[in-house]
């Protein structure tokens, strides 16, 4: 079992920045975004599943320092025989203790997000799904559903101010986009992997940039102006005080949106496929290696609890 709960812990830092972000950039780049995202998303949730699990099992391996497993060991027929252990103790002990972290991370990670919806959702009541805030700082945000109340958009006066109408219907599309795709579950997915295992945080950030992606293709289709939409994220962001202010902005992405929506025949290509099979791939891996260290630790059970 020693080599085979390595591989689902290994995997994330062996594959998926090093295969799966270089696809994921290519996807960014086609004008259909949306399945590489999913992808992602799913997939690395699965490889952190898989990493979770193999702690647990190397975590166990404790249990045969436990009197009451030695005592029934030892009534079965194997008195006068160590048990065998697979993992040495320090080993295990880590394990636990990065479980332990693991799940901090998940709680704190699952609060905060929880904790800006219920603020967003403070901010007033929208009417017909959009809400704007009298604040100078040029936002705008998709907040999802939740506690009972539909997703709608929040934007501010300053953002308002800031754009002329067409490119208002550019920001209006983008966040709207956002609500009817779901971004918010795929972001989540992405997040919940990368605060169980933090060796997927490239794939957070690939999957957030395709998101926007996704939502910037829906715009060019809504207004029918792809080289609008690229001048409205540009401006936004010349305008921005930080990330986050609207649109999705965010430095490191921003030159890589204007280029995939200015770059002619963009929009015709599907692109997603290379970082869907290389997600499924990856994911399949981990999970059929956690599955053998699982079955390999029930092995492990039985020498420690013979029958008869």
């Amino acid at each position: 079992m020693t080599w085979l709960v390595q591989v689902p812990l290994l995997l994330p830092m062996l594959l998926l920045p090093g295969v799966l972000r270089p696809l994921a950039r290519r996807a960014a780049r086609s004008g259909r975004p949306e399945r590489a995202a999913r992808a992602l998303a799913i997939g690395a949730l699965v490889t952190a599943a898989c990493s979770a699990v193999c702690l647990v099992l190397v975590a166990a391996t404790l249990a045969d320092d436990l009197p009451a497993l030695e005592r029934y060991a030892h009534l079965s027929g194997a008195g006068g025989r160590p048990l065998p252990e697979p993992v040495p103790d320090p080993v295990a002990v880590a394990a636990a203790l990065l479980l332990g972290w693991a799940g901090g991370r998940l709680t704190v990670r699952l609060r905060h997000r929880l904790a800006v919806a219920r603020d967003l959702h403070a901010a007033g009541r929208a009417d017909g799904g959009l809400l704007v805030a009298d604040w100078d700082s040029p936002r705008a945000v998709a907040v999802p559903p939740g506690r009972g109340r539909r997703g709608h958009v929040l934007v501010t006066s300053g953002m308002l101010r800031l754009l002329d109408a067409r490119e208002r219907a550019v920001l209006f599309a983008h966040e709207r986009a956002h609500l009817r795709r779901g971004h918010h579950r795929t972001a989540a997915l992405a997040a919940v992997a990368t605060a169980v295992n933090p060796l997927l945080g490239p794939v957070e950030s690939a999957v957030g940039l395709l998101v926007e992606r996704s939502a910037d293709e829906e715009a060019a289709r809504a207004v029918g102006d792809r080289r609008l939409v690229a001048r409205t994220i540009a401006k936004v962001a010349l305008a921005a005080h930080g990330p986050g202010v609207g649109l999705g902005f965010d430095g490191s992405s921003t030159v890589r949106r204007v280029e995939a929506l200015v770059r002619p025949g963009s929009a015709g290509r599907r692109g997603g496929g290379p970082a869907v099979t290389g997600s499924s791939v990856v994911a399949g891996l981990a999970l059929a290696v956690t599955v053998a260290a699982v079955v390999e630790f029930a092995e492990l059970l039985r020498a420690w609890l013979p029958v008869g």
